[in-house]
């Protein structure tokens, strides 16, 4: 098996120090998922840079996290579930919304349940949606700068994720109480 080394500011690639130096200091530390994506300065450039992007989008921080976590877990990311379900505390998404997207269930809340289902569907059908899907969506009082916040949402959690599903990136000590195992993967196992 491939291992994937979690890197420090001793061990990163020089051309990716910049980068760690500035999340460690917005964060305080360096997330597991820089520590490995940081071995390819562009990957970790291309990441760190469509999150400011996405953060800047039309959808307010409630609703970015509904669709990070319907990403992550159509994509079946256990980190990414875990991180993403504290962002979506921090942001002030209520608690039976965070545990229907935790679980895959729909939502009590009908915008974001739209919200969860484009995000969903566009995952799944790889972006070939019917037209009824995109109606619906903008029906629900979505408009279409948000089909396009949805995609920028898409590439950038398929970057965090593949890059954890890769790498197996473990859990930071503070997101542990957040852990998440894919319903998907259980049952397979």
């Amino acid at each position: 098996m491939s291992e994937f080394a979690l890197h420090d500011k001793s061990t990163a690639p020089e051309g990716s120090r910049p980068l760690f130096e500035a999340v460690e200091k917005k964060f305080g530390f360096a997330p597991n998922l820089i520590r490995a994506m940081v071995e390819s300065p562009q990957a970790a450039e291309a990441y760190l840079t469509l999150s400011q992007l996405f953060d800047r989008s039309g959808l307010d921080p409630v609703e970015r996290q509904v669709v990070l976590l319907t990403i992550s877990f159509a994509n079946g990311c256990s980190y990414c579930m875990a991180a993403h379900s504290g962002s979506a505390r921090q942001a002030g998404m209520p608690d039976d919304v965070l545990a229907a997207l935790r679980e895959g269930r729909p939502l009590p809340d009908e915008k974001l349940e739209a919200l969860r289902r484009f995000t969903e569907r566009m995952v799944e059908k790889r972006g070939w949606l019917d037209d009824a899907d995109i109606d619906a969506f903008l029906e629900a009082g979505y408009d279409k700068r948000h089909v396009f916040d949805v995609i920028l949402a898409i590439a950038l959690k398929t970057l965090s994720n593949y890059t954890n599903h890769i790498v197996h990136t473990p859990l930071d000590p503070v997101l542990e109480p957040l852990a998440w195992q894919s319903p998907k993967r259980e049952a397979a196992e």
